[in-house]
């Protein structure tokens, strides 16, 4: 551990980082708990604990701040004038979903405001990087073990709204207690770690990326989609599925345990081919119905919580789609746009190889200011 990072306030963040990660399969219990205790009161509950922890944190900072004041306040509200735009922007219209980012927010900017208490005494930049660093490593973490939970998702999207968390967790602590003039001051060792910190972050990033939107286009009579298998890995899953769900009803996963991609990618497409025909958008509904029924036959065909019934079409049915689709006479491929977010199919080796390059020109601050110095 370098000498200038405090050894306890780094276990303490690092503590707080990994109960945030791993409450990501408890987050509906506990929603639903609140819900069922309190009908009614789930959003003014989360609401009390945000405006408790930003008073908590305001009447810390009226103690704390003897010199300075107007610049180190500015600071402060600067913080709170980002995070309530952040709200306002990122508003669903849903006050219970809402209420949550807000909570999430203040959570990202207490896990940079522990790592910065931990790299404090660092008389250098690093004080303000690695805090960021390690609040978008903590968020890139918990989105990619939330993609592999049921009922959860892995999103690209919330790793940078965690960003302006992260931003605003960082002008609080610098206001509450701030660096000094030593924080621009640039060594050889401060870009080290910084360094080897950026490469970590996009080594991981890039894990988490490529499981979730890089894949796999797959074509067939008429039609292409996008995956994060293969075909013929959707082939395997297909047969295995097939024998393990034979006149078994499938139950909702539990929290703890890993999501069931093959299923989920099946669901997409069920979901995208009844919203079509129910918007009667025969061509989409029809072509997605053929993906069914050559990749995910055992997503249609087995009893769920989904649907006890199954998702297959009846004979009737599909022969009046078929009609349908015939007289319509679509000109070009269907492109499949079932997935709700975009798969990229780039090759895995042109993908790592420019992900691992990036990861070294993160790590190389330190070579290039030792060259520097050296041709000064």
């Amino acid at each position: 551990m370098p000498s200038r990072l405090r050894a306890l306030p780094f276990v303490l963040a690092s503590a707080v980082a990994c109960a945030l990660i791993l409450a990501g399969p408890f987050i509906g219990e506990i929603r639903r708990a609140i819900l069922a205790r309190f009908p009614g009161q789930f959003v003014r509950i989360i609401g009390s604990i945000v405006a408790v922890a930003i008073v908590a944190a305001l009447v810390t900072a009226f103690v704390r701040i003897r010199d300075r004041r107007a610049a180190r306040f500015g600071a402060i509200g600067l913080a709170l004038a980002i995070a309530a735009v952040y709200a306002f922007v990122s508003r669903t219209g849903d006050p219970a979903v809402d209420a949550v980012e807000r909570f999430h927010f203040v959570e990202y900017g207490l896990v940079t405001f522990l790592f910065y208490r931990a790299w404090r005494p660092a008389a250098d930049v690093s004080v303000l990087v690695l805090p960021a660093l390690a609040g978008l490593l903590v968020g890139t973490i918990e989105e990619w073990f939330q993609w592999f939970i049921p009922a959860r998702v892995g999103d690209v999207h919330d790793i940078f709204l965690n960003g302006v968390a992260i931003g605003c967790g960082l002008l609080f602590s610098v206001a509450l207690d701030p660096p000094g003039r030593a924080a621009a001051t640039v060594t050889a060792g401060s870009l080290r770690r910084i360094g080897t910190f950026a490469a970590v972050c996009v080594l991981v990033f890039a894990g988490f990326f490529q499981s979730v939107q890089v894949g796999y286009a797959i074509g067939g009579d008429g039609w292409i989609f996008t995956s994060c298998h293969t075909g013929d890995q959707l082939d395997a899953a297909a047969a295995d599925r097939a024998v393990r769900w034979r006149n078994t009803f499938i139950p909702r996963p539990p929290r703890l345990s890993v999501e069931d991609q093959y299923m989920t990618e099946g669901l997409w497409h069920i979901q995208r081919r009844n919203n079509a025909w129910t918007a009667g958008d025969v061509t989409a509904a029809w072509n997605e119905n053929l993906i069914l029924e050559r990749y995910f036959a055992p997503v249609l065909d087995s009893s769920s919580y989904v649907s006890k019934a199954g998702h297959r079409w009846n004979a009737d049915h599909r022969a009046e789609a078929e009609r349908r689709f015939q007289a319509a006479r679509p000109l070009t491929n269907y492109v499949s746009d079932a997935q709700p977010a975009t798969i990229h199919t780039w090759p895995p080796f042109l993908y790592w190889a420019v992900a691992i390059a990036c990861a070294l020109l993160a790590g190389m601050p330190e070579i290039i200011y030792r060259l520097r110095r050296r041709s000064s």
